[in-house]
């Protein structure tokens, strides 16, 4: 991309100098390219379909590892694995309670990404 350093890329929906309203392209139209791979791995880590179906449970309520088993009727290794991505990419956090772990979302960010991408598809 001309103009763009290797560490700053525009942001299109601030740079489209032809859309009425924008705000002119400015400082905060770049972001740090550490920050948009960083962004792109969240994205990547929440792409699964039951990885969503998972940050949906947790939405309601914080859960272990056989409620959410039986709530997405999926097995047991494959519960496991997507936690695993997620744990990795600080989508949720696991808590020991005896022999269980507990699940739960880090933030609520993460979930209104989730609930609203599945409501734009359902809208459409």
């Amino acid at each position: 991309m001309a103009g763009v350093t290797a560490d700053a890329v525009p942001d299109p929906a601030v740079d489209d100098e032809h859309s009425p309203g924008r705000p002119a392209p400015g400082p905060a139209a770049t972001r740090p390219r550490v920050t948009l791979v960083a962004a792109g791995e969240l994205l990547r880590a929440l792409s699964a379909p039951v990885r969503i179906a998972i940050v949906l449970q947790l939405r309601d309520s914080e859960r272990c590892v056989h409620e959410l088993v039986d709530a997405l009727g999926v097995t047991q290794p494959l519960i496991s694995q997507h936690l695993r991505v997620l744990k990795s990419a600080g989508v949720v956090d696991g808590e020991r309670h005896g022999r269980e772990v507990v699940y739960r979302l880090v933030d609520e960010h993460l979930s209104r990404i989730v609930v609203d991408a599945v409501t734009h598809v359902e809208e459409q």
